[in-house]
């Protein structure tokens, strides 16, 4: 006998415990020889992460396709992981330092500084796999990888070098996002971007050779910007070719306020004429459209910038190369040089108006960029960098998705990527901090750079390349080699990769790429990659890239793209508008169950999901019923026989629960197989509430309480045979509940042959088209008799005579054999035949015939005439009042998207409402 209520709280841990004790997720676990492997890695959360209301949607998604294609009979691997999120765990560790008044990083020094990034590691990063294993996620937890462990590390140390010898990895200086706090470059999933209320500052650059009248516009260009500091790098100003006004300045210079540096006049189409004055100042190390006007057009680059984002003037070569010394640019070096950025934007904007060069200020609300880690703007930063050359990499990954190699579903998503593949920019791999893959270059005493897998071979191929050349730096290495540690010789590149780049190799390296290993050659190509929108660019097009690149094949042949959990109202969760929903909070209180069907019943593709916690309390009772149906079932006698077969059924109305089996698990399975997750849990949802546990139990009572021993005995050994089936379709939604009742209800003193998770997934293939048409004839009778009641307001003691017009013969069978169970369910008196409908009926269509209850007896109808009108009437006014909002441009324009949706919505609603009223009136009328 089950308990009369199911525990989440305490229930779900002890199945974790008993899948954990027998191993039940292992690679190939439940699994027959010989069987199709089915895999999937898991997108590595960071480990300074915890689980949030992402992470649950995308977790519950594999999980349900791990746990399906499991009963199906498949070889599964989920892999699990996490990546070693290497500024993320950087400022952890030195926050930590920080608060413990410990040495900083540069104090301990660098070996020190990452043992003790190790020590954080094991004593407390990597919590969010236990969070993932609460949510139920099946993971093979044996095999959890880390981004930065022994084998991973050989496969980045393995790609890197190979990839550096076919030329595809290099250095360069370019510009990359630079964060002034972290003093490292970033990459653009790292930046995030605030507006902010500052302003455009126009200036008035003098022409060269002319005689500078700030009265006179003749002898000046106006050019305006967002950040004045920024103009002591100015290498050039830029005018639309087809701008008239700038013609004849074309080739002319113009002389760099409070510089002196003389720049060319330039025509580029990036200067939009009617932006503005046209002119457009250009700061090729310091903006990345700056940077490609100023190669096309062969402009200089200088850097003004320190790396903490303040100003380096004194002894910077490229800012003084051309300037003539003078006091007024001594002034400049001795105000500015060493300042923050900011002050020094006040100090410019200042000398700029004493100079008279300030030709207007405007208030100018903007974008800027800012590091998500960090919190401060980051700056377009002109530095030495490695790079991957992602375009030649993109091209095989292109032609995949294009040739139908790898499909994203929804498909849409393929248009995203195609786009920025198609675009792409080389790749900035180096990041300058200290934990994570440390680069293998080193370099010589001259700067050669040597790339290998070890420093011994490095020093190896130094020693090759000095001795094979005459000259001073053969001496000089010879000397080296006779008089210091070998060592000592080659100084290592200090910059580490960036994550994405050993996450980019996730499918093969967890897997034990390089080395040839049995999961490799049975796990990859894996199947379906489950991820958000936000990292197509950054890593799954990286891992189309590696995975083609170095296995010759794709990584994966589906990429299910997911979208955003927003709160109820629409709006993306966040600590600063304090709507953020924790998972871990809802798991505590309704169960992972509960959550878990919840997102799997709103995962509709391309469309987000609006949580709202009273769904997870509404899908919370969902398991209650299956429960309570499961407990009275058994107060009944209902339990496994081992003998039933469907095909043996002759009770009609299992042979209808039988079939609507068959219809269910083939709804589910198509859903599932298709990525409609919605689908298939709402077909799910369907059968066990509406079909199995309101209709089925409930015609069951009188079989249970009645004298036939042998209907009893089949209907007995059918429910069961169906509530097994049932917690088969439910357990990729709900595992804890089904593995729970999988064991409860396995028969007296009975042990069942196998876990849940391990039961074979359900293929029933009974079909009774005639039994399923007499059972659902019956159903949609009485709820409609129900319904009309409902909307009539008849009170639920009062009992109606039903009439049916139009009846052919088979109806006129059913009602006679339903009769008794027509007149309880439904609260009718009497069932006759008429040719017209009675005066004063209510009236609905069922199949051929009309139904018909006379209820003006029973009701009061001008009452209910006025109580429905008056509802009719707050339905209107309230629909008129969202349509005039909605009508009203502004409001559409202004108003924040979840509000706008969420009035769109609500319209849709009371719509739907007074179509219903206008029934119910209608209805009442005819009964008078």
């Amino acid at each position: 006998m089950l308990e009369k209520t199911y525990d989440a709280a305490a229930v779900e841990p002890e199945i974790a415990k008993r899948w954990d004790e027998a191993g039940a997720f292992k690679a190939g676990a439940g699994s027959k020889p010989g069987a199709d492997p089915f895999a999937i890695v898991i997108p590595p959360p960071n480990v300074t992460g915890s689980l949030h209301m992402g992470h649950a949607l995308n977790n519950t998604i594999q999980d349900i396709l791990v746990r399906f294609e499991r009963m199906r009979g498949k070889n599964v691997l989920w892999q699990p992981g996490m990546d070693h999120a290497g500024i993320a765990t950087q400022m952890v560790v030195e926050r930590q330092l920080m608060e413990r008044q410990q040495p900083d990083r540069r104090a301990m020094g660098r070996e020190k500084f990452v043992e003790r990034v190790w020590e954080w590691k094991s004593e407390s990063g990597g919590i969010i796999a236990g969070q993932l294993k609460r949510l139920g996620a099946s993971c093979d937890w044996s095999r959890e990888r880390f981004t930065m462990d022994e084998g991973l590390s050989k496969a980045v140390l393995e790609v890197f070098v190979t990839l550096y010898k076919e030329g595809l990895i290099y250095k360069d200086k370019r510009l990359v996002n630079w964060d002034p706090k972290l003093l490292t470059a970033i990459s653009d999933l790292e930046v995030e971007q605030r507006e902010i209320k500052g302003h455009l500052w126009h200036f008035r650059y003098p022409l060269e050779n002319v005689a500078f009248d700030p009265e006179n516009p003749h002898t000046y260009i106006v050019v305006a910007t967002t950040r004045p500091e920024t103009m002591l790098g100015d290498t050039g100003v830029a005018v639309n070719p087809d701008d008239p006004r700038y013609h004849a300045l074309i080739d002319n210079n113009v002389v760099l306020p409070l510089v002196g540096r003389h720049i060319p006049i330039v025509a580029d189409d990036y200067a939009d004429p009617e932006a503005g004055s046209g002119a457009v100042k250009i700061t090729p190390a310091h903006d990345f459209n700056d940077f490609e006007v100023g190669k096309r057009n062969d402009l200089r680059q200088i850097n003004i910038l320190n790396t903490d984002a303040s100003i380096h003037l004194q002894d910077n070569d490229d800012f003084l190369e051309g300037l003539e010394p003078s006091r007024n640019l001594s002034l400049l070096i001795h105000v500015l040089d060493g300042k923050d950025r900011f002050a020094a934007r006040k100090l410019i904007v200042e000398m700029m108006e004493e100079g008279r060069y300030l030709d207007k200020i405007e208030d100018h609300t903007h974008m800027v960029p800012h590091g998500d880690r960090g919190g401060v703007p980051v700056e377009p930063y002109l530095t030495d960098q490695w790079y991957v050359n992602a375009a030649e990499l993109a091209k095989p990954a292109i032609a995949s998705v294009r040739e139908g190699r790898t499909n994203f579903v929804p498909k849409n998503w393929e248009k995203t990527y195609f786009e920025w593949m198609e675009n792409i920019q080389p790749w900035t791999i180096s990041r300058q901090l200290w934990w994570g893959h440390q680069i293998p270059a080193w370099y010589g005493p001259d700067g050669q750079v040597f790339v290998e897998r070890s420093e011994e071979e490095a020093l190896s191929a130094a020693v090759q390349h000095y001795l094979a050349h005459e000259g001073p730096m053969k001496a000089h290495v010879q000397n080296l080699l006779e008089n210091l540690k070998p060592g000592e010789i080659l100084t290592r590149d200090e910059d580490v990769l960036d994550t994405w780049f050993s996450s980019a190799l996730w499918p093969f390296s967890t897997l034990g790429w390089p080395d040839k290993t049995p999961e490799l050659a049975t796990y990859y190509q894996t199947d379906v990659l489950v991820t958000g929108f936000d990292i197509i660019f950054f890593w799954v097009a990286r891992m189309m890239m590696m995975g083609l690149h170095f296995m010759n094949e794709e990584p994966f042949h589906t990429v299910y793209v997911h979208a955003l959990v927003r709160d109820k109202n629409g709006a993306k969760m966040s600590k600063s508008k304090g709507n953020v929903i924790d998972p871990l909070e809802l798991i505590d209180e309704y169960g992972a169950d509960a959550l878990r069907f919840t997102l799997a019943i709103m995962a509709a593709q391309g469309r987000d999901v609006k949580l709202d916690p009273s769904r997870i309390a509404g899908y919370r009772n969902f398991g209650t019923k299956l429960w309570n149906s499961t407990r009275f079932a058994g107060m009944n006698g209902v339990a496994r026989n081992p003998s039933f077969r469907p095909e043996n059924a002759k009770l009609t109305v299992n042979r209808w629960i039988l079939t609507e089996l068959t219809n269910a698990v083939r709804d589910v399975t198509d859903g599932i197989t298709s990525y409609r997750f919605n689908e298939a849990a709402g077909a799910a949802y369907r059968f066990v509430w509406n079909q199995f546990c309101d209709w089925y139990i409930e015609l069951l009572k009188p079989v249970f309480n009645g004298e036939d021993a042998e209907a009893k005995a089949e209907v007995q050994a059918c429910a069961a045979y169906v509530l097994d089936e049932i917690y088969k379709l439910l357990h990729p939604f709900m595992p804890f509940m089904t593995e729970e009742l999988w064991a409860l209800t396995a028969g007296e003193g009975q042990a069942r042959e196998t876990l849940l998770c391990h039961a074979g997934w359900p293929e029933p293939d009974f079909l009774d088209a005639e039994a399923a048409a007499d059972i659902n004839w019956l159903i949609d009778l009485v709820t409609g008799i129900r319904s009309v009641r409902a909307e009539m307001n008849v009170p639920a003691s009062a009992v109606a005579p039903l009439v049916v017009i139009g009846a052919n013969e088979v109806t006129k069978e059913r009602l006679q054999r339903h009769e008794a169970s027509i007149k309880w369910r439904a609260r009718v008196e009497t069932i006759t035949f008429a040719d017209d409908a009675p005066k004063g009926s209510a009236q609905f269509v069922i199949g051929e015939a009309t139904a018909c209850l006379p209820l003006g007896s029973l009701i009061d109808v001008n009452a209910e005439i006025a109580r429905l009108t008056k509802e009719a009437g707050k339905i209107a006014d309230e629909s008129e009042k969202i349509g005039k909002k909605l009508s009203n441009e502004k409001f559409v324009a202004n108003a924040k998207p979840e509000i706008v949706e969420a009035e769109r919505e609500r319209l849709t609603e009371l719509q739907a409402s007074a179509e219903k009223i206008e029934t119910a009136i209608r209805r009442v009328r005819e009964a008078v």
